[in-house]
């Protein structure tokens, strides 16, 4: 995908400049760079995750994009506790189909949140994993299912993307209740 893809993929929830975010399981950074260019410079990003050679790759793009961004690197598990600021939202692309108790772990998540603050997801739109890569897939619609279980409200399906793996991908915001 483009950067433009993953821009376009969390723009509709990031509506305001200067924000603090975090992108949990940042791999290689292709949602926390969007961040960069959707909060820009006045804003915050933290950065996790638990490789460091890909916070490396992260660390290179920034000062080559974005140099003048407010970046953290956290090398971390993003599923063990975090000491971050409060947040306005959280990106997680690609990294919760990695957690195997997703309901406790969305009931966790607003601890970092403001008021209102939003979660940002990105998943393949099925619930057919079980393979290395994606090992406890979600669909959009068990998604907002556990999502509206754990307290979240207006959740809502920002956009769909065709993707070469199970068909397709999708983005999707919930709102701290």
């Amino acid at each position: 995908m483009t950067h433009q893809q993953h821009v376009n993929l969390v723009q509709k929830a990031i509506t305001q400049k200067g924000e603090i975010w975090a992108d949990l399981g940042s791999g290689d950074g292709a949602f926390t760079l969007a961040l960069a260019d959707l909060i820009g410079k006045d804003g915050a990003i933290y950065s996790v995750d638990q490789d460091s050679k890909r916070l490396d790759n992260q660390k290179n793009e920034f000062q080559t994009h974005f140099p003048d961004s407010k970046i953290t690197f956290i090398q971390s598990d993003f599923t063990q506790q975090l000491n971050l600021p409060l947040l306005d939202g959280i990106v997680m692309a690609n990294s919760l189909h990695y957690v195997k108790d997703q309901k406790f772990f969305l009931q966790l998540l607003p601890t970092y949140l403001k008021p209102h603050g939003k979660l940002i997801l990105v998943e393949y739109n099925t619930d057919k994993g079980q393979t290395p890569w994606v090992p406890y897939a979600l669909s959009f619609k068990t998604f907002k299912h556990v999502a509206e279980q754990t307290g979240w409200t207006n959740i809502k399906l920002l956009e769909k993307i065709p993707s070469v793996y199970w068909n397709e991908m999708y983005s999707a915001q919930a709102i701290k209740s």
